[in-house]
């Protein structure tokens, strides 16, 4: 089983949508819950492209809240590098 880690950038983002975005007092919790079975199923996520390649995102507590990781297999880590407003224009699942 691979171990999930999320990196500082990430939590960073996380908390900052917590405040932009009003979410409720259990939103860590809930990003928790939707990146738990990375772990197991490292894969399991979309395949991004162009400046994203090699990374892959699942949908988190929230349809619109985007969780963008890497999966390195050599060393066993899902590697939670951002979070993001995936309506934004700049999102990592934007068609620009």
């Amino acid at each position: 089983m691979a171990k999930v880690v999320v990196t500082t950038t990430a939590l960073a983002e996380l908390e900052s949508l917590i405040i932009t975005h009003s979410l409720p007092p259990d939103t860590k919790e809930r990003f928790q819950r939707a990146v738990r079975d990375l772990g197991r199923f490292p894969a399991m996520g979309t395949m991004l492209e162009r400046d994203w390649n090699g990374y892959r995102f699942v949908l988190g507590p929230w349809r619109w809240m985007i969780i963008v990781y890497r999966y390195e297999q050599a060393d066993g880590i899902v590697g939670i590098v951002t979070v993001q407003d995936g309506r934004s224009r700049r999102s990592a699942t934007s068609t620009r």
